[in-house]
């Protein structure tokens, strides 16, 4: 479905029962909501769940220009005013888990709880390079020369190895993400920085990372552990970043654990 929020017009899908908590959410750079798949149907047996496009990917507006990650907050924020929606479990994976932490302090009021998946509070300097060759080569020649590279870091080898369904659905979202749309959001993404804010969140949080992730390692999940206190922290055997796609099992199970001890 569609619905213009923050000025763009936003592709979203609305599941589970009316009426019950509401769990919003938010999938990774170069990716879709079909990202969360694997998930939908333990999570819609009982909750209320928000699945919808970050700006500049999927059935979303792709707006040329830079993107900063309080844009794509307050984009998030106007999807949930607009579907009448006050409060929210959010479950976000990388990209997702730099939204959901740049909104859960700009508006704590609307969050049940927090959920961050293979993401990250900060990007270290040195690795500003990186996303600035990212963005070069999204400019000069689409995605398809950063397809294979991406899922060597997204899929542990064995999993990419064998192939299969999975991987074929990972290759393709990579493969049709717009470049504008990637560009805008690696340039907010590159400018993350808030390890020494997060401290302030006071939402249940639970902290799900693949024990082989390389771009968000489980380094960087311990951070956010000690930062935000009381939060929980799940490692996942035999996963890289895409844990939910490459583990669904056991990440399904430690986000339903979670989920259904707070309603």
């Amino acid at each position: 479905m569609k619905i213009t929020a923050n000025g763009i017009s936003m592709n979203y899908t609305l599941d589970g029962p009316t009426g019950a908590p509401v769990v919003t959410l938010s999938h990774s750079l170069a990716t879709t909501l079909a990202m969360w798949e694997p998930q939908l149907k333990a999570l819609t047996a009982r909750w209320r769940v928000l699945n919808y496009d970050t700006r500049g990917h999927g059935g979303t507006d792709a707006p040329r220009g830079a993107y900063t990650l309080d844009q794509l907050a307050d984009d998030a924020q106007a999807l949930l005013r607009a579907l009448g929606i006050a409060r929210t479990h959010w479950v976000g994976l990388s990209m997702g888990g730099m939204i959901g932490q740049t909104l859960a302090l700009k508006a704590p009021e609307l969050f049940s709880s927090l959920v961050l998946c293979d993401t990250s509070s900060r990007i270290p300097p040195e690795a500003k390079p990186l996303w600035d060759e990212r963005v070069h080569t999204a400019e000069t020649k689409g995605m398809e020369p950063l397809v294979e590279g991406t899922l060597a870091r997204w899929l542990t080898t064995p999993f990419r190895e064998r192939g299969g369904e999975v991987v074929e659905r990972v290759r393709g979202m990579i493969r049709s993400t717009n470049p504008v749309g990637y560009i805008g959001c690696c340039q907010a993404i590159s400018s993350l920085n808030l390890t020494d804010r997060i401290g302030v969140i006071k939402s249940p949080t639970l902290i799900i990372v693949g024990e082989e992730d390389q771009g968000t390692p489980v380094a960087a999940s311990r951070v956010m552990n000690e930062q935000i206190k009381g939060s929980q922290l799940a490692i996942l055997k035999s996963a890289a970043h895409l844990s939910n796609m490459e583990q669904p099992e056991a990440f399904t199970q430690a986000l339903v654990g979670f989920l259904s001890k707070l309603g």
